[in-house]
């Protein structure tokens, strides 16, 4: 399967499972580009963007994981090219 590029949204409302979510993106780290957190005091939640490079099973398998756990939520973007090109130029 073909590696594409997604990006995960996740939303933290109950940050007591924040130590779930950073083992999970650990145990997927070998497939995650980048991520920035945000930690947004004033509303008591954190909001994280993932950005992977990953075939389709591995970003749905961290999302859904991510999802499953209470007060997360995530939403997933996947790039429509799903093949390295090279700019010239």
């Amino acid at each position: 399967m073909d590696n594409r590029i997604s990006v995960i949204s996740i939303i933290v409302e109950d940050t007591s499972v924040a130590a779930e979510v950073n083992k999970l993106l650990h145990d997927f780290g070998n497939y995650i580009v980048g991520r920035m957190g945000i930690p947004y005091r004033d509303r008591g939640i954190s909001i994280i963007c993932v950005v992977m490079d990953a075939p389709g099973d591995i970003v749905s398998s961290l999302s859904g994981k991510l999802g499953m756990l209470k007060g997360v939520s995530t939403k997933t973007v996947v790039a429509k090219q799903n093949k390295t090109t090279k700019k010239e130029g």
